[in-house]
């Protein structure tokens, strides 16, 4: 039976708002193997992040690796932590203020703009619930994911839909898909590059590495290889680079099936042991710097390839507050929006003047 138990008291009257809320992968609360044990047992306990059958990995989720694996992610995470927080959870909140004062200055002044995380907090239902009680009832999601994947997007359709499913008055939905050809994100990723560029010169080969996932979401049908590839080349095509001098890799292999290839880690090595001297990395993937830029790049792969021979190593940062980004996940949510935007947002008078229409009819009956 659903429970709407929780929903906050329903007031004839207030203004309804149109909500933009974006979504990240999420981050422990601190750099210690306490904060990472909840963190890293909600996110490996999705069944869309770990597809294993549940009577096989739950003991060894419970069993080793939350007794092994959070010491040492939180000295990795220690590594990269900053002094307002986690990489992700700053860069994240700075690009969600950012969006809401670009839509504000296209005129789009009514907008409740939130972030959520998908694991660790601000939880989904969390903010989802916080943006009901403001008067929302028309909700775009937006995922920080430009490329699509069942791991990452489709998880977060899963638990918006959890907590709709627990509510009696549901707000009317959206979802971005995917941004991965977009053209004003491959042209704020080009943006970014040049502008590396003219400070440090270029390198004889760019690797654009992106998140791996198993091999075998791939063969069922996941299309996230393809849109990583599509993102590459439109990227390239803009650098005006060519072929041979820019790579598709792909990092963060967990466990020990195959994964999407080339490896990052292993193309970085062969590249120095081939003597290419200099390399420049980049994440397009990634929206925001996290653990997995700084330091599996920034750090463990500019150790392997300077240690395998090569001379130069460059890791070019994420989006993260680029101008030419928030100006395209503006337009991104924009389009999304559509005809939403027509509307037009209660004054304070339209407001006062409905709330005793509502009073005046409850009078009445």
């Amino acid at each position: 039976m659903a429970r709407y138990w929780s929903e906050p008291p329903y007031q004839h009257g207030t203004p309804a708002r149109i909500g933009v809320l974006l979504v990240n992968l999420g981050t422990p609360e601190a750099p210690t193997a306490a904060a990472l044990r909840p963190y890293l047992k909600q996110f490996l306990s999705d069944p869309r992040v770990v597809e294993i059958p549940r009577l096989i990995w739950w003991p060894i989720l419970n069993g080793i690796i939350l007794n092994t694996r959070p010491a040492a992610s939180a000295k990795k995470y220690a590594s990269v932590w900053m002094d307002e927080g986690s990489p992700l959870k700053v860069h994240t909140e700075r690009q969600t203020k950012l969006l809401a004062g670009h839509l504000a200055s296209d005129g789009h002044t009514a907008l409740d703009v939130a972030y959520a995380m998908r694991y660790g907090a601000p939880s989904i239902p969390d903010v989802l619930n916080a943006m009901r009680g403001r008067g929302c009832t028309r909700i775009l999601v937006l995922p920080l994911y430009p490329q699509y994947s069942a791991s990452t997007t489709a998880t977060v359709t899963d638990e918006v839909s959890r907590c709709l499913g627990h509510w009696r008055n549901q707000p009317e939905m959206r979802f971005v898909r995917s941004f991965h050809d977009d053209p004003g994100y491959i042209g704020a990723l080009a943006q970014s590059v040049r502008g590396h560029w003219m400070q440090h010169g270029q390198p004889e080969r760019l690797v654009m590495s992106f998140h791996g996932v198993p091999r075998r979401a791939l063969d069922l049908g996941d299309p996230y290889h393809c849109e990583c590839h599509k993102t590459g080349r439109l990227l390239a095509e803009a650098l005006d680079l060519a072929p041979e001098r820019v790579m598709v890799t792909f990092q963060s292999r967990f466990g020990k099936a195959e994964w999407l290839k080339p490896y990052t880690q292993p193309t970085l090595e062969a590249l120095a042991a081939q003597g290419v001297g200099r390399v420049d990395v980049m994440c397009p993937g990634f929206v925001s710097d996290c653990l997995e830029t700084l330091e599996e790049i920034g750090l463990e792969c500019k150790e392997a390839f300077l240690g395998a021979g090569g001379k130069v190593f460059h890791y070019i940062p994420c989006l993260n507050e680029h101008h030419d980004w928030i100006s395209a996940l503006s337009s991104i949510a924009r389009s999304h929006l559509g005809h939403w935007l027509d509307i037009e947002p209660a004054t304070p008078e339209a407001l006062t003047a409905s709330r005793e229409r509502a009073c005046a009819l409850g009078a009445s009956r």
